[in-house]
């Protein structure tokens, strides 16, 4: 069979329309059984157990953590491990969202009696408002679609991108309903760069005591370089008697000093120094030093308390090893 550009451009332009109003059909099912979905997972003390066979048990799953990760707790459970056993995991306090499309999975159903005698809501997310499990359900969410985008009309396409769909409308609508914060979706997202970005802090970071370059104002030029040579920070604070920030060296003053021809053994650091410059606070994101950087096109910060007082110092590459970037 030969492959052809623009048949398979066609295709993919039809799978997308296909599912496109799959999805846009599904406006009309944000009705009362939506809202008492919303209600049951909402006021539930325990916790969500999602579960689904198949393809549906793939999306059962992304729904779970999504759900989990926005302030709903929520686990998968795989239907045809629940009848030896892992059905122990479901509790009178909880509620169990099932997910199929046909409404008769058989490892689902077979689940049905059980939850009955916990006497635990059950939410239904079918193609089928006349299937068993919607019959049998506390409320039903209908996520039929008039066609699955496979040409065969077999692989559940169209279908599982719906009930996906509708899982990330119960679970946003519930973030909002629990007032969800950012911080609260950082401390369930610890790992990685998006966890890092949302709670990693300039002072988890920063350089301080003797890892900290900073000389007096009134120090050498020579003296300045010398404690920028040891400190590997590309820059040094300049402060006063108090420890008050008056200015920062960098590399680039250095730079820009050699064109002018100054004894570096006579003249003081508060002569070439950069004042008023950029600073940040300890408790601030380090994302936030990041941001300041690029905008101002800068390499590092220094990190001051409220009476502008140095409390240490950060660069770009401190940032990157933290994996902020």
């Amino acid at each position: 069979m030969t492959l052809h550009d623009d048949k398979l451009r066609e295709l993919a332009l039809a799978v997308i329309q296909v599912e496109t109003q799959a999805v846009t059909a599904l406006s009309g099912q944000i009705n009362d059984c939506f809202i008492d979905a919303c209600k049951l997972m909402f006021n539930c003390p325990g916790r969500v157990v999602v579960i689904g066979m198949g393809k549906s048990g793939h999306i059962a799953g992304k729904i779970a953590a999504t759900l989990a990760s926005t302030g709903t707790p929520a686990f998968f459970v795989h239907p045809g491990e629940a009848s030896h056993g892992d059905l122990g995991m479901i509790t009178k306090q909880d509620v169990v969202l099932a997910l199929s499309n046909s409404g008769e999975t058989g490892e689902i159903l077979t689940l049905l009696p059980i939850i009955k005698r916990l006497a635990v809501p059950l939410i239904a997310m079918t193609g089928n408002p006349k299937s068993t499990l919607a019959a049998f359900a506390t409320t039903h969410i209908n996520v039929g679609v008039a066609q699955e985008a496979c040409p065969l009309g077999l692989a559940p396409t169209s279908s599982t991108t719906a009930a996906l769909v509708m899982g990330d409308a119960l679970a946003v609508s519930l973030l909002e309903a629990r007032g969800f914060t950012r911080d609260d979706f950082a401390l369930s997202h610890p790992g990685g760069t998006l966890g890092k970005q949302l709670l990693l802090r300039v002072g988890d970071v920063m350089h301080v005591g003797r890892d900290m370059p900073m000389v007096a104002q009134t120090a050498l030029i020579s003296e300045a370089l010398l404690e920028m040579t040891e400190k590997k920070l590309g820059m040094t604070a300049i402060v006063g008697e108090d420890r008050t920030l008056a200015g920062i060296f960098t590399d680039g003053d250095l730079r820009r000093m050699l064109a002018k021809n100054i004894d570096i053994h006579k003249a003081s650091i508060a002569e070439v120094m950069t004042p008023n410059c950029a600073v940040i606070k300890a408790d601030a994101l380090a994302a936030e030093a990041m941001q300041i950087m690029e905008a101002k096109k800068i390499n590092a910060l220094i990190v001051v308390d409220d009476r502008q007082a140095v409390l240490g110092a950060l660069n770009m590459h401190d940032l990157i090893r933290a994996g902020i970037v």
